[in-house]
């Protein structure tokens, strides 16, 4: 088995960054981020698979929360929310990231959709802060062995009942990552 085996994938918009095994880090050890932007500036994005214990009912919006999950997006900008969803068009302003995922738009439109009797809460995800990296230092973590690119899952994205991302991840990319799935968090353990 390769423990290590070559990033095939560049980052781009729409791509998942999935923390190596061995990345130490404490806040992104076992990590998956999708990128929201990348460019000659600078790349951000939301980890997917870290929670804090409260829900959007607990956060002073003056929005219709219904139990909705909030994720550690990451340690930039932590006092604000941010949101995906798979609304579109419903949400003038929004980005489009990949697929039928798209970020932010008129937080008054996504009142309006929350409050509404067809709202589906599985179509939208919440964040807490974001993850960001300055002009080179994304490409700089890729070198020294931080992190995989993988190819965009919507579903899996917006799935938040998902015990293991980190492995799901690694297992759709098949071959030797998908055996890193399995790789203990302390290989002492093994």
């Amino acid at each position: 088995m390769n423990i290590n085996p070559d990033n095939l994938l560049p980052p781009r918009k729409g791509r998942l960054l999935v923390s190596k095994p061995f990345l130490d880090d404490p806040y992104f050890k076992r990590t998956v981020i999708l990128l929201c932007d990348h460019n000659e500036e600078g790349s951000f994005g939301f980890v997917l698979n870290k929670y804090v214990d409260l829900d959007l009912s607990d956060i002073k919006l003056n929005i219709p929360g219904v139990g909705e999950k909030l994720a550690i997006g990451g340690p930039v900008e932590n006092k604000n929310v941010y949101y995906l969803h798979r609304y579109g068009s419903e949400m003038p302003g929004s980005a489009h990231i990949s697929g039928d995922l798209y970020m932010g738009g008129m937080f008054d439109d996504l009142k309006v959709l929350m409050a509404s009797p067809g709202f589906d809460k599985n179509k939208v995800r919440f964040f807490i802060g974001y993850s960001g990296w300055t002009t080179d230092q994304l490409l700089e973590e890729l070198n020294s062995e931080s992190w995989y690119v993988a190819d965009c899952d919507p579903e899996l994205v917006m799935n938040t009942e998902m015990d293991d991302l980190w492995g799901e991840v690694l297992r759709k990319m098949g071959g030797d990552y998908a055996n890193l799935a399995n790789f203990p968090s302390d290989p002492k353990m093994n």
